[in-house]
């Protein structure tokens, strides 16, 4: 049976459209069921419907605090009961209530590979460290931050004379692919028991 993917981001959405594009061509043995934005007006949500994607804003600066926004967000995401939640480019850190709702079932793209650089600033803090390679790491979410058992990884070089901008487009040039990858790992159940 194919499952299903609710999509969860924050701004152009090209994770999303990648992913979504995937499972339209058959590559993802998945469907997009919804796609969230916490921001209205993004260019990923004009992508998702682009694609005649259902999608919903849960806009965060409309909630007291990061409890309240987790709920509504919990509200809509239960109303289509997605098999997996895809975080792409999505700029929220999640409660553990929410995390511990939805255990297991929380998918995370991260620009490290981790668990180096969890948070913020992952491409700066590899090239300071003078680290000889980057990439990016997809992930199960759980309460502690870009903590979760890693599904997959890519590994970038670092050239010489790289900045922050070349290392980071370079890494988004893989991530693509890594996510689909790792995605098509979970929804077959093959070899990660994380997932």
């Amino acid at each position: 049976m194919t499952q299903t993917l609710a999509i969860l981001m924050s701004g152009r959405g090209s994770n999303m459209a990648a992913i979504a594009d995937a499972c339209a061509n058959a590559v993802l043995d998945a469907r997009v069921t919804l796609v969230i934005s916490n921001r209205p007006n993004t260019a990923g949500l004009s992508a998702a419907r682009q694609r005649a994607l259902q999608t919903a804003v849960v806009d965060h600066t409309l909630f007291d605090d990061r409890q309240s926004f987790d709920r509504a967000l919990h509200k809509t995401l239960s109303a289509v009961q997605p098999d997996w939640i895809v975080l792409a480019g999505f700029m929220r850190i999640l409660t553990a209530e929410f995390v511990d709702l939805w255990h297991g079932r929380i998918i995370n793209i991260h620009p490290s590979l981790l668990p180096k650089y969890p948070g913020l600033n992952t491409h700066a803090r590899a090239l300071a460290a003078g680290d000889s390679k980057a990439g990016a790491s997809v992930h199960i979410v759980t309460s502690e931050l870009d903590a979760g058992p890693v599904i997959a990884q890519v590994h970038v070089p670092i050239h010489p004379g790289d900045t922050t901008e070349s290392l980071a487009q370079r890494v988004l040039d893989q991530e693509h692919a890594l996510y689909i990858k790792a995605l098509q790992l979970c929804i077959k159940g093959l070899d990660k028991p994380a997932c």
